[in-house]
């Protein structure tokens, strides 16, 4: 257990320490602001951002399955929590935060972990990019300095507002708004190695303080006063009404943790140069921990975060030292500073928010999904205007239930049933679908080649192509099934439906070429069985050999098809003295 939890540290030296220290300072710097303002955003107070980042950070690190993990709060959660605060409230927000840690220890204890690779990619994208919308124009009225808005769960009445209040715009906000996004964007410009976020709030604070005093609303004059200490551990009021109540929430602030976490571990493994991959299942547990235990000291739900994880990686980080040493930079920076922040300006956190909702877009992922024009096109597009217009519950719900029977669709095409025959001008004598004609058909043994997984979506094309046959009654159905890899239950139905029509009229079933985990599926539901294992023939040619036997010769007298080699003989009157096989 004690090589589990160390494992890696392994290796672990003063230098490496050395590092982690920078790069630990690096992403706090640029955690500090993030971490204020998605409180803000959420509709909580600045310093639950500054909590959680500190405990949330620390524990993600410390127990997480990444190396590189940085986890506090994330733009993605934003309209999820806002949404809850507004419902519920504050308290209520706590409750469903540890509700979702308890929910994200079990998918890691239950192993789940693997199942984000399951999440299409254009209904990620387009739920990204809806939060994304959501995140910039929530910004909106605090760049204009608006006054009298009252903040909506619905993204539509949060735009009648800011349209029915545009008269009560503040220059001032404005140009202090107006300054931040141009630190912002020039210090990413011609300073990258300088946190832009934060240089983009001293400069517009400054600038406010020193020429617009007490004209721009600000942190202090808004939130009051942040406090410089950890707040006091409190116990939360746990009912079972308010548990019931919060489920549903709590569930959704799980979802999308696990999904945003696992991505940002991934995300980190593509970056290392290192074969070190992350563990899914232990970094569920850990971000499961770190938002049980938030949540007692007033913080809101956190989960990996991309961005600030990509810093990590890209100053230098060496192992999760790094993430625990950020989470220790804006505990004393809090200590510190803490009365400083509170003349930060709303208008300058606005630009901040706006720069994450545009990094965080998938703008060009979004434009090439949306060019290609197929049925991902309409997943994302869906998805998008779903989670921007409704909720993500819902634009997630559809976007994969969309996804899921667009795939099942496409799946469905890949199942080819042809009938076939051998073709006598090859060489190996092959059973080719060309080779079959009104002509050229044997009445008594029908073959069919079939190809891929025989499912629920494909089922009824794969009985309907068989019935087809079944109407002339042939003597022997030969199903040629090495290219099937997999059969479900329904499938399992139809092809039990085949089996016990052809044996009604006493005709005889021969399968060819089944692999191993399809004789076991057709074993275990006693089709095997029912076939006949003395029916299953590893080649088609032995198959067609057997069938021959079964022949009704009589019928073979003056048949002019010639499906087989043998049947120039057997279409001679003298044949087998006219022998009839059973």
């Amino acid at each position: 257990m004690r090589t589990k939890f160390t494992g890696r540290f392994q290796g672990y030296s003063s230098r490496d320490f050395q590092k982690d220290i920078l790069s630990g300072i690096t992403v706090g710097v640029i955690a500090i602001p993030l971490a204020m303002a998605f409180a803000i955003a959420s509709g909580v107070n600045p310093e639950y951002g500054i909590y959680t980042t500190i405990i949330a950070g620390i524990l993600i690190s410390l127990l997480g399955g990444s190396k590189y993990q940085i986890g506090g709060p994330t733009g993605a959660f934003v309209p999820i929590l806002l949404g809850i605060v507004l419902t519920y409230g504050y308290a209520d927000l706590l409750l469903a935060g540890l509700l979702a840690g308890i929910m994200l220890c079990l998918m890691g204890i239950l192993k789940l972990g693997t199942l984000i690779k399951y999440i299409p990619l254009p209904v990620t994208i387009g739920f990204t990019a809806g939060i994304a919308v959501i995140i910039f124009t929530g910004q909106i009225a605090n760049f204009l300095g608006l006054t009298g808005i009252e903040k909506h769960e619905r993204f539509i009445a949060n735009m009648k507002e800011i349209i029915f209040h545009v008269d009560t715009i503040n220059i001032y906000s404005v140009i202090t708004a107006l300054i931040c996004l141009a630190v912002i964007l020039g210090t990413a410009h011609f300073l990258p190695k300088v946190p832009n976020s934060l240089a983009g709030l001293i400069v517009s604070s400054i600038v406010a303080s020193i020429f617009f005093a007490e004209q721009v609303p600000t942190i202090g004059t808004v939130y009051g006063g942040i406090p410089n200490a950890l707040p006091q551990v409190e116990m939360l009021n746990i009912t079972w009404e308010r548990i019931e109540r919060l489920l549903g929430p709590a569930f959704v602030i799980a979802a999308l943790g696990a999904i945003e976490s696992l991505l940002s571990a991934v995300v980190a493994d593509g970056m290392t140069m290192t074969n070190s991959k992350h563990n899914s299942n232990r970094e569920l547990i850990g971000q499961g921990v770190a938002n049980i235990v938030t949540p007692f000291f007033g913080g809101i739900p956190a989960t990996g975060a991309i961005a600030r994880t990509a810093t990590n990686i890209k100053s230098g980080a060496v192992s999760p030292m790094s993430g625990i040493i950020h989470g220790i930079f804006v505990l004393f920076t809090l200590l510190l500073l803490a009365p400083y922040a509170s003349a930060i300006p709303l208008a300058s956190m606005a630009p901040v928010l706006m720069i994450v909702a545009w990094n965080m877009s998938e703008r060009k992922h979004f434009a090439h999904l949306l060019k290609q024009k197929t049925g991902d096109s309409l997943v994302l597009l869906l998805t998008f205007l779903l989670t921007v217009f409704t909720s993500l519950t819902v634009a997630v719900e559809v976007g994969l239930i969309l996804a899921i029977l667009l795939f099942v669709k496409q799946m469905s095409k890949q199942l080819v049933t042809e009938k076939v025959l051998p073709d006598h001008r090859n060489k190996q004598n092959k059973v080719l679908p060309h080779v079959v004609n009104d002509q050229h058909d044997c009445p008594q043994v029908s073959i069919y080649t079939i190809e891929g997984p025989l499912f629920f979506g494909a089922a009824q094309t794969f009985e309907k192509n068989i019935l087809d046959t079944l109407q002339r009654k042939p003597r022997v159905l030969i199903l040629r099934l090495s290219k099937v890899p997999f059969m479900d239950t329904t499938g399992e139905a139809t092809f039990r439906n085949i089996v016990k029509e052809i044996h009604n009229y006493g005709g005889t079933v021969l399968v060819s070429g089944a692999t191993s985990p399809l004789k076991e599926t057709l074993q275990k539901n006693k089709l095997l069985e029912e076939i006949g294992e003395e029916h299953f023939f590893k080649h088609t040619g032995e198959a067609i050999d057997y069938a021959l036997t079964r022949l009704n010769t009589n019928q073979c007298i003056g048949c002019r098809h010639f499906a087989f080699r043998e049947c120039k003989q057997l279409s001679q009157p003298s044949c087998l003295n006219n022998k009839t096989y059973n």
